[in-house]
């Protein structure tokens, strides 16, 4: 890898660092990139999210010059870098293995790429010392990688990473050997040393949460293709796909109709919920057939549904129902609802009370209501 030069003028004038355009790559008849186009800012946390074979991986390795793309151009600061060789550009991939040199220290380890770009050995023992204070990895210089935890290892592979200061950090799936308490905190050292080296990091991942934590925006991609590019709450909160609805979080989807329009909102006929109403999109429909999606969290449920005069006049979606299955998760309860209708709803409530005061039980029927504005509708 090279060092880090002086910004281009790209950069200099506000331009996406990186720009992907049409890029397409083939494996035999198989099409892993289907021209994939993206703009990345610099200093950005981008995510691309997506289920495995999605092409995620096969376009990281791309921008990091393991592959070579068929069609498309990858711009860095301006510059096609596609046909660029991996230790030429300036940019550096953290691989899922860490894919550290256990005969070498962990000194040694991050000083590898700095001895091979030929930096004095004064620089390269700066830029050592450096890594290890960033990575707080202090004092295990000497340690070779089987002595260190899974997270310490990690950090390793960042600070070799990073030792080079490249203008592009590429992150394969870092966390998935950790175990969840471990890739938590992680998450969240890694984004706040993001932020203080005001580096571009671009993370491939297929766990939602983890891309809504850490990410500036987040790419859905889905058989090569990105099926929407948006900031987590927006993605979360209003997908632009049935696809993208169901795949970012837990979700309750209703197949139906436009029955009427009035007053800027929507009755859609179900035939598992019934009639229902909904808040009409900000761009015309252009089909009459709609599913409707609601997050789990905005489904409340009640014995006897709102009261109006309580501050629930908006919550005419008021559907009766039974609870069938019940699963706690500690801060959050989930409940499994069958509708007299017929269609399942799935209801998320914090719980706020002690034990099981106030909890509902399975059989016990129930009124389960929600807002017009707590839902989307969705026509792909």
């Amino acid at each position: 890898m090279t060092e880090h030069a002086d910004p281009a003028p790209a950069e200099v004038a506000g331009e996406p660092l990186l720009r992907i355009e049409a890029v397409e790559k083939r494996f035999g008849g198989f099409v892993a990139v289907d021209r994939l186009s993206l703009d990345i800012k610099a200093g950005e946390f981008f995510a691309l999210l997506g289920p495995s074979g999605c092409g995620k991986t096969t376009l990281l390795r791309m921008l990091a010059g393991f592959e070579t793309p068929d069609a498309g151009r990858i711009l860095l600061n301006g510059v096609d870098i596609a046909a660029v060789l991996p230790h030429e550009r300036p940019v550096n991939m953290m691989f899922q293995n860490y894919a550290l040199f256990p005969h070498l220290t962990v000194a040694a380890n991050i000083a590898f790429g700095l001895k091979r770009a030929r930096l004095p050995r004064k620089e390269i023992k700066a830029r050592v010392a450096e890594m290890l204070a960033l990575v707080r990895l202090e004092g295990l210089g000497k340690r070779k990688p089987d002595q260190l935890s899974g997270g310490q290892q990690q950090r390793v592979a960042l600070a070799r990473a990073l030792a080079l200061r490249p203008k592009l950090l590429l992150l394969d799936e870092p966390m998935a050997a950790l175990d969840k308490k471990l890739r938590e905190s992680t998450q969240l050292e890694l984004m706040a040393l993001q932020k203080r080296l005001g580096m571009t990091f671009v993370i491939v991942t297929h766990d939602q949460q983890e891309a809504m934590t850490m990410a500036d925006r987040i790419g859905v991609m889905r058989a090569g293709k990105l099926d929407q590019v948006a900031v987590p709450r927006q993605l979360y909160e209003a997908p632009a796909s049935r696809w993208v609805a169901e795949f970012v979080g837990d979700v309750n989807m209703l197949e139906g109709s436009v029955a009427g329009r009035d007053n800027g909102r929507i009755t859609v006929a179900t035939g598992g919920a019934g009639e229902v109403v909904v808040a009409e999109p900000r761009e015309a429909l252009q089909t009459e057939a709609i599913s409707v999606a609601i997050r789990p969290e905005k489904i409340k449920l009640s014995l006897r549904g709102p009261a109006a005069d309580a501050g629930h006049a908006d919550a005419i979606n008021r559907l009766d129902g039974t609870i069938t299955d019940i699963g706690y998760a500690g801060g959050m309860t989930s409940y499994k609802v069958r509708l007299d209708h017929g269609a399942t709803l799935l209801a998320a409530m914090a719980n706020t009370t002690r034990l099981d005061v106030d909890a509902y039980h399975a059989g016990q029927h129930v009124v389960a209501w929600f807002s017009p504005d707590d839902c989307v509708v969705l026509t792909r």
